[in-house]
């Protein structure tokens, strides 16, 4: 059921009865939890209803224990006329209200008797309903000097909602248990749990709501959160609250209480309790087919690629609504892209200058390409190269004709006034040196690894070429604001739907170390500023980027870090069965700051390495886990 406004020829409802704890005054935040679409209303608390005659629900089920308040709303819907006539026959007299309240409400029609309850709700102290063991109403006169006793159209909107509704009599437990089903939105404002020396003012029905009840009907909650129902539960902020409905979210909310007569002591606490359906996924074992668009992401050897886990990584995604995705370690670029293809906002971030060169040119970049002029001033002989590449590298991992060729392209990318060509150009260069180095990597040198494929025949200026090609081909607007930065993710100050974690996977068996293996290209992007050469290395790498994710204790403190700083996103993080924290870890490290945590398994295996006897050794065999947290 989706929710709609309303048109009709009376007010909007409100609560009949003046109501201690009735809800008029939190409903700002009750509605503001309320699921956006949802099968049925139910209520197994009614009381006066705020809640309901706020909503005003299509399909509704609402319930209460006690009898006088079930005939009342009966009557209201059945015969609202003739209540109305009977209102208007009573008087604002202490003695009439004393004796009207000495009646039993059971032994009288049912119209007498809910014209009764709202005759003694109006008159009564502080609109209290409070029962004696015997079941009988025993709250005093109250003393106002023109109470309003009928509304009638107040009692006819009411009416009106009613009509909606099926109403029943009876305890929460079974209402709930005969009725609820997945989908539904259920609204719970039990007896609170008393607070203070004024906090008996609980007995609606001469049963009592004990400690153990509130046991009983977290239990009901837990039960119904498993159903796949919205659940919404309003109590006093008492300790036990905490302690029942551990892992959902609790809001404390400020409140005036009516029923003190101190006036300067009317103030409380309630805590609002949100329990969303527990999701189940339905992981296909087919995965979704992905949108052609990303077939046109070019292809990379790059360390930790998801290249071929997209699908399974959609399969995930595709079970929320969400608008805004924050790819907070982008590396290749490849899961932003594909997130950009099915229509989301996308924030890529990562450290490596590199990655978020290549964000910039096909993830944030919408529209810009390099036209046949730009490409033939990249290719132009050059006067003034700093000849960085050629003198540093030289005999290491190009030729010196390859050499001049990079330094001829980077001096070149300077000349472009649009930063994203730029970025477009410079990722290009990044991508010819991948392919023409065997193995894509620059953790040694020399070409010992040609192992004879075809792009290692294909000159660099060729390479060049193709990948500006294959990098204009994949630019697209999807009608987005998408973003590109480089930067420590704990810097990002974003609030968006679903965050994406992908980082380096500490293992005590291996390194996690990108700027090792990639130091060469990582230097393209950032043209060597800012880095901490190692002359004295035969590759001439530079220093790595300090990282958290270097150590065990390391990586489970970064992991809490970014789970609480995106705690109200939707999070999936990638990490594999070798790497620390293990499963269990990272689930419970997750379960900290999210209510449900669900973690997909995928079969994978590794083929980045720079020996060749661990390309195809079982131990690079490994689970790939998608971990979900909502």
């Amino acid at each position: 059921m989706e929710l709609k406004s309303k048109v009709s020829i009376f007010p909007s409802p409100r609560p009949i009865l003046k109501w201690a704890g009735g809800k008029q005054q939190l409903l700002p935040i009750l509605l503001s939890k309320t699921p956006k679409n949802f099968n049925r209303y139910i209520e197994p608390f009614f009381g006066g209803g705020a809640l309901f005659f706020a909503l005003q629900p299509d399909n509704a089920i609402i319930s209460e224990s006690n009898l006088e308040l079930i005939n009342l709303y009966r009557i209201i819907l059945k015969n609202v006329d003739g209540l109305i006539q009977k209102l208007y026959k009573f008087r604002l007299d202490k003695e009439e209200y004393y004796n009207i309240r000495a009646l039993d409400f059971q032994k009288l029609p049912p119209i007498e008797a809910a014209a009764r309850t709202i005759y003694l709700n109006r008159l009564c102290f502080n609109g209290l309903y409070r029962v004696n063991r015997k079941g009988m109403f025993n709250v005093p006169y109250g003393y106002y000097k023109n109470p309003r006793i009928c509304n009638p159209d107040g009692l006819k909107s009411a009416c009106e909602a009613l009509k909606k509704a099926t109403i029943i009599q009876g305890d929460y437990k079974g209402v709930l248990r005969n009725h609820a089903q997945p989908g539904d939105y259920i609204y719970l404002d039990p007896p609170y749990l008393p607070v203070s020396e004024y906090s008996d003012f609980k007995r609606y029905t001469k049963e009592q709501f004990y400690e153990e009840d509130h046991v009983e009907l977290a239990e009901e909650v837990k039960r119904l959160h498993e159903l796949g129902c919205y659940v919404l539960l309003t109590n006093s902020n008492h300790r036990m609250v905490y302690e029942l409905y551990n892992g959902f979210e609790i809001e404390v909310i400020q409140t005036r209480r009516n029923i003190n007569k101190k006036g300067n002591k009317r103030k409380g606490e309630d805590v609002v309790i949100y329990i969303p359906p527990r999701r189940y996924f339905l992981i296909s074992p087919v995965p979704q087919e992905l949108p052609r668009q990303v077939k046109a992401y070019p292809s990379t050897r790059f360390m930790g690629s998801k290249q071929s886990l997209l699908e399974h990584i959609w399969n995930v995604a595709s079970q929320f609504e969400f608008e805004t995705v924050l790819d907070i370690f982008s590396g290749s670029g490849v899961v932003g892209y594909m997130f950009k293809s099915f229509n989301k906002q996308v924030i890529s971030n990562d450290y490596m200058a590199m990655c978020a060169t290549f964000a910039e040119a096909m993830v944030a970049n919408n529209s810009e390409t390099l036209d046949k002029g730009e490409i033939e001033l990249l290719l132009s002989p050059s006067a003034k190269t700093d000849n960085f590449v050629s003198q540093t590298f030289q005999g290491l991992y190009f030729i010196d004709e390859e050499n001049v060729f990079i330094d001829q392209i980077r001096a070149n990318i300077k000349k472009l006034k649009n930063k994203t060509k730029r970025s477009i150009a410079t990722s290009a260069l990044i991508r010819a040196c991948l392919k023409k180095r065997p193995r894509g990597i620059f953790t040694y040198t020399g070409h010992r690894y040609d192992d004879g494929r075809k792009d290692l025949r294909l000159s660099l200026k060729e390479h060049f070429l193709k990948a500006v090609t294959c990098i204009n081909q994949a630019v697209f607007d999807n009608g987005k604001g998408n973003k590109a930065r480089r930067g420590d993710a704990m810097t990002i100050r974003l609030k968006p739907d679903l965050v994406y974690i992908d980082p380096p996977y500490y293992s005590p068996y291996s390194d996690n170390e990108y700027v090792r293996r990639y130091h060469f290209v990582e230097g393209l992007a950032c043209n060597w500023k800012d880095v901490e050469m190692q002359w004295h290395t035969k590759t001439r790498k530079f220093k790595s980027y300090p990282t958290p994710f270097n150590s065990r204790t390391g990586a489970y403190d970064a992991f809490d870090k970014l789970f609480r700083k995106f705690k109200d996103s939707i999070l999936i993080v990638s990490y594999s069965s070798n790497s620390l924290p293990n499963q269990e870890e990272l689930t419970n490290l997750m379960a900290k700051y999210k209510s449900q945590v669900e973690v997909v398994s995928i079969n994978y295996r590794y083929s980045a390495g720079n020996h060749g006897h661990k390309i195809n050794n079982n131990n690079n065999k490994v689970q790939e886990y998608l971990f979900v947290g909502f």
